[in-house]
């Protein structure tokens, strides 16, 4: 009890300096922060609020004034519309000429801007608020106003949503083939100053164009660091996709589990950066890398937290059992029927012995050729046009069913067992998981061939083994079990409702842990009992 007091206390501390901390970055983009009559000093002071995020444009020019005055426009690359900027208010500012020198602002506002929506501001937080929702910012020497000129007008495509991460619920658009675009989207949804996009430069002749996308006072430093420099030690021709840079983020080589994840939804890279992990977008693909990556993170849906939390916790059972089924169930059956058929009750075990009696084949055999077969026929009729795709799949499920069961090639038992294990790889919603699982089936069906359960059960142990040493990023990869979190349970095997999840996972150690600061104390005790049993 006293050690839970301690951690409490602890705990509130470091809250109070972070709540200080946010507090302050608020007030210094306040209502209280009025512009300055410096132009060099408003924009400095907009570069430390937004950092180097390479799509905020800032530009100055020199208008013709009898002062020779100077002005600046600010806006995000991709979020206004261009047209309006460059010919509205771009070329007039620096093309027409003032004579009247009484109110050149007056001026400005009422012959040079021929945009339609204008608006006059006098405060910095009004600056930040227009350029983050697409609007295009006028500063000018010596006055303490600026202008929020009405340009929105990001880059959108025909809606379609993500073809490999489909939802019942939620929002259709996927990210762009155009990385602009999709930062577009991103910021739409992320209207926050404090996120930071990097661009680096990657392959000697493709010069791929590639973003780390972070949020500044959240993301832990060390993940953000770590990232930077993975991405400038990669050396290498050329960058045509995330799967490239994946291979050279990664911690481990040789694993067949990935260690991040990739996504082709916005709405998908905000929730993963809210929680304090980074996005990498890269120019030519629709994709983009979150990191650091655990194993649950992989059977969770996008889905999951627009629907209230009893389905989602269901869905997610749903697909855990659908996980082992396949992965173990072809083990199992090769198992049972080669070396424990005391197992398999009387009336099961003789339907199975008649349906196997003309099959020429050891069971192993007979597994290996019907998952075999069901590989090559899904990558058939992935690899193959649209209009085709269905037919092969119904000719190969009359191939590898029926006839082959009428042939005394099969017995009906594996066609069961090949079918449901193929409908349950289809239930992960991450594509690159669901292919590990169908690459580690064959290891496990050919220790069961040899050992039978013994030999599954020492394959599970190796592999469970093997994921505890995998690091994604530095956080280990079984996390919240393995080093176990109670905390980070919340949001794993099932989803607590959202005024339980106060906290950010503790084990990204994000500088802000809290993303329900207006919950008291006491209650975060009582019902989440408290962020500091994270890190038990």
């Amino acid at each position: 009890m006293k050690m839970r007091q301690l951690r409490f206390l602890r705990d509130q501390k470091r809250k109070k300096i972070l709540e200080q901390h946010s507090k302050k970055k608020v007030e210094e983009r306040s209502e209280n922060k009025g512009i300055s009559k410096n132009l060099g000093e408003n924009l400095d002071f907009l570069k430390n609020v937004f950092g180097n995020s390479t799509d905020i444009i800032t530009r100055t020019f020199t208008m013709k004034t009898p002062e020779h005055s100077t002005g600046a426009v600010i806006y995000i690359d991709e979020m206004v519309n261009k047209d309006i900027t460059h010919n509205y208010i771009l070329r007039p500012l620096m093309q027409e000429e003032i004579k009247d020198q009484t109110d050149i602002w007056k001026n400005i506002v009422q012959k040079l801007i021929e945009a339609g929506e204008v608006k006059e501001i006098t405060k910095m937080k009004d600056v930040i608020n227009g350029i983050l929702s697409g609007d295009t910012i006028f500063l000018l020497e010596g006055t303490t106003r600026a202008l929020v000129i009405g340009t929105k007008g990001w880059a959108t495509r025909s809606v379609g949503e993500p073809r490999a991460e489909s939802v019942v619920r939620g929002p259709r658009e996927g990210l762009s083939e155009t990385s602009t675009f999709s930062l577009a989207m991103i910021r739409h949804r992320f209207k926050d100053p404090d996120l930071r996009i990097q661009s680096f430069v990657i392959g000697e002749r493709t010069q791929t164009a590639v973003s780390l996308l972070y949020v500044e006072g959240l993301t832990n430093e060390q993940i953000v660091e770590t990232a930077r420099n993975r991405l400038k030690d990669i050396k290498i021709d050329g960058i045509l996709e995330t799967g490239y840079l994946e291979e050279f983020l990664q911690d481990q080589t040789w694993t067949p589990f990935p260690q991040i994840q990739n996504t082709e939804r916005p709405d998908s890279v905000v929730a993963h950066l809210l929680e304090g992990r980074i996005a990498i977008l890269v120019d030519g693909s629709p994709h983009a890398l979150i990191a650091p990556a655990v194993f649950t993170q992989f059977y969770n849906s996008p889905e999951d937290y627009y629907e209230r939390y009893l389905i989602s916790s269901f869905l997610r059972l749903i697909r855990l059992c659908s996980f082992a089924i396949a992965l173990l169930l072809p083990a199992f059956y090769i198992a049972f029927v080669s070396f424990h058929p005391e197992l398999i009750p009387d009336q099961l075990s003789i339907a199975m012995a008649a349906g196997r009696a003309s099959v020429p084949f050891p069971s192993i055999v007979e597994a290996l050729v019907m998952e075999g077969s069901i590989e090559v026929l899904r990558e058939a009729s992935i690899r193959l046009p649209g209009p085709i795709g269905p037919t092969i799949g119904i000719v190969g499920g009359l191939v590898i069913g029926t006839s082959a069961v009428q042939a005394g090639l099969v017995s009906p038992a594996i066609v069961i067992v090949v079918g449901m294990t193929t409908i349950s790889s289809y239930a992960n919603p991450s594509y690159n998981a669901a292919i590990s699982i169908r690459l580690l089936r064959f290891p496990l069906m050919i220790a069961a061939s040899i050992l039978g359960l013994f030999g599954i059960m020492i394959s599970l142990m190796l592999m469970v083994l093997h994921m505890v040493q995998i690091r994604s990023f530095g956080v280990p990869y079984m996390t919240p079990f393995a080093p176990f979190r109670r905390g980070a349970i919340r949001d794993t095997l099932v989803r607590v409702p959202w005024k339980y999840m106060n906290t950010r996972p503790s084990f990204l150690k994000p500088q802000d842990r809290y993303r329900q600061k207006n919950q008291s104390s006491e209650e975060a005790v009582k019902t989440g009992r408290d962020a500091s049993n994270d890190t038990k």
